[in-house]
C-alpha cells in the first residue's frame, strides 16, 4: 500500500496547530498529522500529514494559503520493511563500557562490556544517534571519575536506554519519565527485554511534574536528552532538583545552540564540566555548585 506525505512550514506555533487541526477535515482524511518545532534553531514549525491515498492537493494549497504556510510538498513514500531496514542499518554501538545492540546482534556481545538491548522496532534513542551516544559517553566519563549516582532521573526518556545504563552500574532510586505515554510503554518493554523489571520506575510526566519525581529529589544525576527549547525552559526546575555537587547530562542540542544552553544553566547555578560534539550534536555535562 502506498503512503503519501504532505509537509509544510510556518513561523508560529499557534498557526501550525490550527493548520494541523484543519487538515483533519480533508477528504481523503490523513491517517496521521504531526506538528513539530524544527530542530535546526530556525524557529519554524513543521506540519505534516500522512495519507494512504493521494491527498487533495487543491485542498492543501487552500489550507496553506489560509494559514500563512508555505505550499505543501507532497511525496509518495515507497513501501519499506522498516524493521528489516533498521536491522541492516543499526550496527552495535560501543560508548565506553556500554554496548547497545539489537537482538539480531546478540552473538556479538563483547566480554567486559555492559549490554543494553534495544530492539530495532523501538529504534528511537538506541544509542546510534549522536545525542544518545553523547549521553552514554558522558555517563562513562563520570564512572571513570568514581562518581556514584544513588538517585538518578532520566527526563524525556524515550526508550529509557540512559536510565537503564545507570541502573546497570548503580543501585538506588532510578526514575525514567516522558510526556508521551507510548514512550513510557516502550521504556517498560525495554526494561523487560533486558531483564531489568523493577530497577527503573517509568512515569508519564512533563518535566518534574510528578509526585514520585518530586519525592526522590534532589538527584545526584539528571539526564535530559530533549531539545534546546525544552532544555532552556526546564533549567530552573532541573537545577533545583539537583543536589549541590550533582551532575546534569544534557543533549538534543545542535552545536551552534550549546553556548546558549550553557549560559542559561550557569545563571541557574549549574556550570559546564565537559562538552562533547558528535556530528552536529553537542552533549553537555554540567555540575551544580556547592
Amino acid at each position: 500500500m502506498p503512503t503519501f506525505t504532505a509537509l509544510t512550514t510556518l513561523t508560529a506555533k499557534a498557526q501550525a496547530e490550527a493548520l494541523g487541526e484543519a487538515m483533519e477535515r480533508l477528504n481523503p482524511e490523513p491517517t496521521g498529522i504531526g506538528v513539530f518545532e524544527m530542530e535546526d534553531g530556525s524557529g519554524l514549525w513543521e506540519v505534516g500529514g500522512y495519507f494512504t491515498e493521494a491527498p487533495d492537493q487543491a485542498g492543501l494549497a487552500l489550507l496553506a494559503a489560509l494559514h500563512g504556510a508555505k505550499p505543501f510538498v507532497v511525496s509518495e513514500v515507497p513501501e519499506t520493511d522498516w524493521v528489516a531496514h533498521v536491522r541492516r542499518e543499526l550496527a552495535p554501538v560501543e560508548a565506553g563500557r556500554f554496548f547497545v545492540y539489537g537482538s539480531h546482534d546478540a552473538d556479538k556481545l563483547p566480554a567486559g562490556k555492559i549490554p543494553l538491548l534495544i530492539e530495532a522496532a523501538m529504534a528511537f534513542g538506541t544509542g546510534h544517534h549522536g545525542t544518545t551516544l553523547g549521553c552514554l559517553k558522558a555517563l562513562d566519563h563520570l564512572l571513570d571519575q568514581g562518581f556514584e549516582g544513588k538517585k538518578v532521573a532520566d527526563i524525556g526518556c524515550g526508550t529509557a536506554v540512559l536510565a537503564m545504563a545507570a541502573a546497570r552500574v548503580w543501585e538506588g532510586a532510578i526514575l525514567a519519565s516522558d510526556i508521551d505515554e507510548v514512550a513510557v510503554e516502550v521504556a517498560e518493554a525495554n526494561l523487560k527485554a533486558n531483564g531489568m523489571e523493577g530497577q527503573v520506575a517509568c512515569l508519564e510526566a512533563a518535566g518534574f511534574d510528578h509526585p514520585e519525581l518530586q519525592a526522590q529529589a534532589p538527584y545526584d544525576l539528571i539526564f535530559a536528552n530533549i531539545l534546546k527549547g525544552p532544555l532552556v525552559a526546564l533549567a530552573p526546575d532541573l537545577t533545583a532538583n539537583l543536589r549541590p555537587g550533582g551532575y546534569a547530562i544534557l543533549s538534543g542540542i545542535l552545536n551552534e545552540q550549546a553556548d546558549d544552553v550553557v549560559s542559561v544553566y550557569a545563571q541557574n547555578g549549574a556550570n559546564l564540566a565537559r562538552r562533547d560534539e558528535i556530528g552536529e550534536w553537542t552533549t553537555l555535562l554540567l555540575r551544580k555548585a556547592g
